[in-house]
């Protein structure tokens, strides 16, 4: 996106949350990889379609700092509560500081560990939402474990799958995070189970309702 328009609509949106901005910040000093951040713009996304859908339960597979945690946590009814899985432990007191920070944070169950063998030990159809924001190489993965656990109606978003418009070029044989993320957009496309819609914000967002 040209980056006076992204200003101009970053202007005349919700502002970000100074708990985000603060977050945000701190991840471009301390760690490496922060583009996997979501940001103001899809922050406020994310926050608005959790709150449209007045969703309970979210599931979240791919934690990083908890920014788009605390969006989700920002959006849910007052009783709600967001389960986010990170794989990295290294960052689990990181996370836990940043979550600690806001006032939604006890709104938040974080788990460390290989999201396919945590996602089974959660009741079928009691997600209203979920976001899948992880290893690209198994999105799919991801995608076949998480779907028995959304209620029927209920959504997965999918981050990513315009991969930096690597989707619509020669990819190469060891790019293997591109060739995971065709695989999903590939399979999902002819996938009765759900409904399905890219969004071009950002990197690509995929909605997909479950039927």
């Amino acid at each position: 996106m040209e980056s006076k328009l992204e200003e101009y609509i970053l202007s005349h949106i919700d502002a970000e949350p100074d708990v985000l901005k603060k977050i945000d910040r701190d991840a471009h000093v301390k760690l490496l990889h922060t583009s996997m951040i979501s940001g103001h713009l899809q922050g406020r996304l994310l926050k608005m379609l959790t709150r449209m859908i007045r969703a309970e339960r979210v599931l979240e597979i791919g934690t990083f700092v908890g920014y788009s945690t605390l969006c989700f946590a920002e959006g849910l009814e007052e009783n709600g509560e967001v389960h986010t899985i990170e794989i990295d432990d290294e960052l689990e007191d990181y996370v836990r500081s940043n979550l600690a920070l806001s006032e939604y944070g006890n709104k938040i169950k974080l788990h460390i560990g290989d999201a396919v063998q945590i996602i089974p030990g959660f009741e079928d159809g009691s997600f209203d939402l979920a976001f899948i924001d992880a290893d690209k190489e198994l999105y799919w993965e991801y995608f076949e474990a998480t779907l028995p656990k959304i209620r029927k109606g209920g959504f997965i978003l999918v981050d990513n799958t315009l991969w930096y418009g690597k989707v619509v070029e020669k990819v190469e044989s060891s790019d293997r995070a591109t060739q995971g993320i065709l695989n999903f957009n590939e399979r999902l496309a002819y996938d009765d189970r759900v409904e399905k819609v890219i969004l071009p914000i950002r990197d690509g967002i995929t909605v997909i309702r479950k039927k």
